[in-house]
């Protein structure tokens, strides 16, 4: 996919800078921090109209995200008097450390354990990436509360039922995810501070080519380019000029004079 005017390298200079300032943050704290995540933020020129669409969108990367052995992963089920458990972990037991799936909580627990707000919040915390088994994706916003959403972490639809689950998760943890903007701005992860920069600046490419592929106008309904990391400020990549308004009585003289 072709990006006219889009520099390669400002964005190399922007990871330069971010792996620089988490480098000094991690030397000023004296402590061995987790990873950063990078995150590249998409600015429209107007936001996609049509009803709300909650259901994360896969952006493939070349270098893996998260690793089965390094990622936290929770993966939330359809349970009954605890079938559901037992099920998805019997599965997950064929991989690796279950397949980086550190936690599986039942949509029982999830009414009753994680009630509040601070239980849903902290819940949101403790993991990298979030599954869960696609019967039970439309009951899940009220459930997880608005935390999941503000930080990117909307659970990822699988099917625990199918032969190949074990696969999608493994698939699951070498992908990103958008979702479907409802307004001006798209934000999605693609790196980690530990990556080597050419790693982190090629993951950079393919998830915008990826969110450019998924939103209306393409290319062309795209403002500007951002890279950042959870605490750092946005760095411009690439940037357009606004378009300037045209008032209606501007707009018929123009067509009058074309007449």
């Amino acid at each position: 996919m072709e990006l006219p005017g889009f520099r390669i390298q400002q964005l190399q200079k922007a990871v330069s800078s971010l792996l620089k300032y988490v480098g000094d943050a991690d030397k000023s704290t004296q402590l061995l921090e987790e990873d950063e995540v990078f995150h590249l933020v998409v600015s429209l020129k107007k936001a996609p109209v049509g009803p709300r669409k909650d259901k994360p969108i896969r952006i493939a990367i070349p270098h893996q995200l998260w690793t089965a052995q390094g990622a936290e992963v929770c993966l939330f089920v359809k349970d009954h008097k605890g079938e559901g458990h037992k099920a998805a972990k019997q599965r997950l037991a064929k991989l690796l450390k279950n397949g980086g799936v550190a936690k599986v909580v039942g949509l029982s627990k999830l009414r009753t354990k994680y009630e509040s707000h601070e239980a849903k919040r902290q819940l949101c915390s403790s993991y990298d990436l979030f599954l869960a088994d696609e019967r039970i994706i439309p009951s899940l916003p009220k459930l997880i509360g608005k935390s999941f959403f503000k930080r990117k972490k909307q659970p990822i639809p699988v099917d625990t039922r199918a032969a190949d689950f074990p696969k999608q998760v493994q698939a699951a943890l070498a992908a990103t995810y958008m979702t479907p903007p409802q307004g001006t701005c798209v934000s999605v992860r693609i790196a980690r501070s530990s990556m080597e920069q050419q790693q982190i600046v090629d993951n950079a490419m393919g998830a915008l080519r990826g969110v450019v592929g998924n939103i209306p106008k393409k290319w062309a309904n795209v403002q500007a380019v951002y890279l950042k990391t959870s605490e750092s400020v946005s760095l411009p990549v690439y940037q357009v000029l606004p378009e300037e308004p045209t008032k209606i009585g501007q707009q018929q003289q123009q067509q009058e004079d074309s007449q």
